[in-house]
């Protein structure tokens, strides 16, 4: 009998220590499973288009000080390249409709943001972010107006291009003895002499066809001024209006002194002309810049000047790269903390030297600009009116750009306004 009992007893030991072991084991499992759980949303992952020269140094810059603050968060930079964004939104769409969102992403402010995510319920609003932040007098009100649907904001906006730029090449005016246009008579007259003295007056490359339609809505704010240019996006102007079919006219006419072989050309070649001197003016946004002294080693108003596009001195054409706080991440916190850098001065003062840009923010260092960084930043801040640009986003649907796009490539062959102003009519119904 005391055989059986210790037997018993030895056997009831080892079942403990067996479950013991076992719970130690899924002890074990489980911590090293809830530590992961831990680690999860520690990675901040930042997903953007830039990967071009300028944009990719000042994306990484921002990282790098982003990390310096923040060495417990890790960073994967998801930049996808090509297609001037194209191949980026592709994929964020993809991932946003499958629930799959980055931590946060690149968007421009404006319709490209509230048409596309606010509206189909993917992002959180920051309103409690900015007043903890103390950002709400620290951006124009027409750029927070940007980033907000309904009265809630809903992203960071971390630089400003302008849109509404002529660069020219100030040799080519000078040996010329021509007066750098004010206004679109200006502009023809002017185009007459430099054709008449062997060069082209206005370098295109549309082989993207978005340069086009960005000269189109520099006309538009010009002759409609910026609340009915914002009322064409409001139903509150028509798009067949006296002004609209005075813009295509208009547009035409500047399209006869263009170069022959815009359409295997991208904004870049057409830059390369006007520095060169092949081409005297390219109206492009101020990423032309950028390219001019950085890639091409130009220096600011000495190889190239710059003026605003005919007729719209005192406005300004923005487009704004922003972030938000998509809804379903498990990183609330750490990409908080991203959006943190990223507003704040130190952050947009790292990042927009580099890519060419200027901030967004209000009060930034300018002596961390050069001359055409210090011009831009006074009149983004002394603006008549912030106008949200159509080729790059902000003014209206994706589906209207497309449309517009179209009609736009097809009035640069075909010159045909009737056509062009029944176009944007129809794809008017996107709104």
């Amino acid at each position: 009998m005391k055989k059986i009992w210790v037997l018993t007893v030895l056997i009831l030991t080892s079942l403990i220590f067996a479950a013991c072991s076992s719970d130690s084991a899924n002890s074990d499992d489980g911590s090293d499973s809830e530590d992961s759980s831990e680690g999860e949303g520690t990675t901040v992952e930042i997903f953007s288009w830039w990967t071009g020269a300028g944009e990719e140094d000042g994306l990484l810059a921002l990282i790098d000080l982003f990390k310096e603050k923040h060495p417990d968060i890790d960073v994967e930079n998801a930049a996808v390249a090509g297609g001037a964004g194209t191949n980026a939104k592709a994929v964020l769409a993809s991932r946003m409709q499958g629930d799959d969102p980055p931590s946060t992403f690149q968007v421009h402010g404006g319709a490209e943001l509230n048409d596309s995510w606010v509206a189909a319920d993917k992002m959180q609003p920051l309103d409690d972010f900015y007043e903890e932040n103390d950002l709400m007098d620290k951006f124009p009100q027409d750029l927070i107006d940007l980033v907000s649907d309904e009265g809630n904001i809903y992203s960071i906006p971390v630089n400003i291009h302008r849109g509404n730029v002529i660069f020219y090449n100030k040799k080519v005016f000078e040996e010329n003895n021509i007066e750098v246009p004010t206004t679109f008579d200006e502009f023809l007259a002017a185009s007459e002499e430099l054709e008449a003295a062997g060069v082209t007056p206005l370098a295109l490359g549309d082989k993207n066809s978005w340069p086009a339609t960005q000269i189109l809505e520099n006309i538009l704010l010009a002759k409609l001024g910026p609340d009915d240019y914002k009322g064409l996006f409001t139903g509150d102007v028509a798009f067949d209006d006296s002004r609209v079919v005075e813009s295509v006219e208009l547009f035409g006419e500047m399209l006869n002194y263009i170069n022959d072989d815009h359409a295997s050309r991208v904004w870049q070649d057409a830059a390369q002309l006007v520095a060169e001197g092949d081409a005297a003016m390219t109206v492009m946004g101020d990423w032309a810049k950028g390219y001019f002294s950085n890639d091409l080693n130009l220096t600011v108003n000495e190889d190239f000047g710059y003026i605003t596009t005919p007729e719209t001195e005192g406005l300004f054409m923005v487009i704004t790269d922003t972030f938000g706080l998509p809804k379903g991440i498990e990183n609330e916190e750490e990409t908080k903390e991203f959006l943190k850098v990223l507003a704040s001065v130190e952050g947009q003062d790292t990042f927009n030297p580099l890519k060419g840009s200027i901030p967004a923010r209000v009060d930034a260092d300018e002596s961390k600009y050069d001359e055409y960084g210090k011009d831009t930043m006074d009149d983004f801040q002394n603006a008549e009116a912030l106008a949200p640009s159509i080729a790059h986003g902000s003014a209206a649907p994706e589906g209207f750009l497309t449309k517009m796009n179209q009609a736009v490539n097809i009035f640069v062959t075909q010159q045909d306004v009737d056509q062009l102003v029944n176009a944007l009519v129809n794809a008017s119904s996107e709104f």
